[in-house]
């Protein structure tokens, strides 16, 4: 193979780097290959751009080609219309006027994985009521180090008179997820609703403290499902409806549930050997476990992970999938508190949430075929049956 195979991909990286126009950049890549294809035929390099035009345009001759093709440019048009109308949930609520929640946190997951603490609670409060504003239709104040600047989702009816874009007109509710008292105070100050993990069980000792919270500002949550001070709850959770024959323990029920359960695992290993958040959670000794298993894992693989970046192995599937032997660290006592269980078991608990305080449940599926036998059970089984 000649030297001269590096040229076009060359070409491309480097117009992006200097341009930062990637359909230019792939362009002049397929016109300096059918380029070097002439020159080392020996023929004349002015059929370069006609060579090119009909090579694009063979492209397109193939069925499959052209589906693929079709899907991109439709993906692509929905992609730029989110980005230019200025707020994905406006849009969304454009589609279902009405019925969009936003749910915000501190970023456990997402931060995790990048090897960073959560963010603090005045960067929680602020943000949040940043988000607040805007999908209300408010001009919002911007901090960036040392610069502030008035924000809006500009291309609202009220403020553009056009109507395509999105809607801010219906309310968006705006609530906030948040285990400790400190976070529980900012959702009783300004939220829309309550999200809490852990299955529900902190729901007695939050809802007080939200409640105190609102209170005190005159925050009442009768808008979007609550009922003055108490605010509407959602409960994050997972779950899965045991087929006959199957216990907590069985392979699916495992693979359904158990990537969603280790993010405590995980928590745990941050508080003592991690840069990131833990959610106040420690076990040391099941942090020094997990510790052992992730270091063993990193050595076995195929690009050995530096020790400096080991937040990356550890995070790895969280809530998606269960590496290979992490199954050990999905503990049977964690499980049973989950919506996993018969469907009378399910529908005892639902039950009991209920009467703590909860109106909702989100139950979290780690893949698609999971989501759909969860549907099609929780459906069947447990809501037909209330």
């Amino acid at each position: 193979m000649s030297w001269y195979s590096i040229l076009p991909p060359l070409i491309a990286i480097l117009v992006v780097f200097w341009r930062k126009e990637v359909i230019m950049a792939l362009l002049l890549a397929v016109v300096s290959s059918e380029f070097l294809l002439l020159y080392t035929q020996g023929q004349s390099g002015l059929l370069t751009f006609i060579n090119s035009v009909e090579r694009v345009i063979s492209v397109a001759t193939s069925a499959g080609n052209s589906r693929i093709l079709i899907f991109s440019i439709v993906i692509g048009a929905l992609l730029a219309y989110i980005r230019e109308s200025g707020g994905v949930a406006a849009t969304v609520n454009k589609l279902a006027p009405g019925r969009v929640i936003v749910g915000l946190g501190t970023g456990y997951t997402g931060r995790n994985t990048m090897g960073l603490p959560a963010i603090t609670m005045s960067e929680f409060e602020r943000y949040a009521g940043q988000v607040k504003g805007l999908v209300s239709g408010e001009d919002v104040l911007f901090v960036e180090d040392d610069k502030e600047r008035w924000i809006r989702l500009i291309h609202t009816k009220s403020n553009s008179g056009r109507e395509e874009f999105f809607n801010v007109e219906d309310p968006i509710a705006v609530m906030l997820a948040a285990n400790g008292p400190k976070g529980q105070s900012i959702v009783g100050e300004i939220s829309d609703g309550w999200i809490t993990t852990g299955g529900g069980t902190g729901v007695p000792r939050g809802l007080p403290v939200i409640r105190q919270a609102a209170e005190r500002v005159g925050n009442t949550f009768g808008e979007f499902g609550g009922s003055g001070y108490k605010p509407y709850v959602v409960a994050l959770t997972s779950a899965c409806i045991l087929h006959d024959g199957e216990t907590l323990t069985s392979e699916r029920v495992i693979h359904s549930v158990g990537p969603t359960l280790t993010r405590g695992v995980h928590a745990m290993w941050e508080r003592s050997f991690g840069p990131g958040s833990h959610l106040g959670m420690e076990n040391p000794d099941l942090a020094g476990e997990y510790n052992q298993y992730i270091k063993e894992y990193g050595r076995n693989r195929s690009n050995v992970t530096p020790e400096d970046r080991r937040y990356l192995d550890v995070h790895e599937g969280h809530f998606v999938y269960l590496k290979p032997g992490e199954d050990r660290f999905v503990a049977p006592d964690v499980l049973a508190r989950t919506l996993t269980g018969t469907p009378r078991q399910v529908n005892e608990r639902l039950d009991e949430l209920e009467s703590l305080g909860v109106n909702n449940v989100a139950l979290s599926a780690t893949d698609r075929h999971t989501a759909r036998t969860l549907i099609e059970d929780f459906g069947k089984h447990v809501i037909d049956a209330r």
